[in-house]
């Protein structure tokens, strides 16, 4: 377990560097994020922080994303997801049903994106790649949804 002062000084330094003021409640929306393990929302960090104001939640969050710090994936409603991003070129996994947001990594799709982008002309400054699925989960319960309105329905 890293030190509650380390966290707080790699904390200060990431937002000096980002030329940040470091106030108390950046301080508090950083050290939540980096302990959040999976996607989140604004929104929850924003009801985890009561004490610290909405602007200020929203503010940071949209500053770290701009940053590189946290990753932003958009769920099918355009609601945006956020992670903290480990620095190793990934896509996301999206369920339409839970809205969970996982990481996936390919090396074949990174094969078949350089190659794309060797024949687009010009200089490739970045992509995205979002798969929108079912998770395994949510296939699960449909699946067991279904088994009981056959059930129900004397199939």
């Amino acid at each position: 377990m890293i030190a509650s002062g380390s966290v707080d000084d790699r904390v200060d330094d990431m937002l000096h560097r980002l030329g940040c003021r470091v106030t108390q409640p950046r301080r508090e929306v950083a050290r939540l994020l980096a302990s959040k393990r999976g996607a989140f929302s604004a929104e929850s960090i924003n009801e985890e922080l009561p004490g610290v104001g909405r602007a200020t939640v929203y503010r940071t969050i949209r500053l770290l994303a701009e940053a590189g710090v946290l990753c932003k994936a958009l769920l099918p409603d355009g609601s945006p997801r956020y992670s903290i991003d480990h620095s190793w070129h990934h896509h996301h996994l999206i369920c339409s049903s839970c809205e969970t947001v996982e990481e996936f990594r390919s090396a074949e799709l990174e094969r078949l994106l350089c190659e794309l982008g060797a024949e687009i002309p010009g200089r490739v400054l970045g992509h995205q790649v979002d798969f929108y699925v079912n998770c395994p989960d949510c296939l699960q319960e449909e699946g067991a949804d279904k088994a009981r309105s056959t059930a129900d329905n004397g199939g």
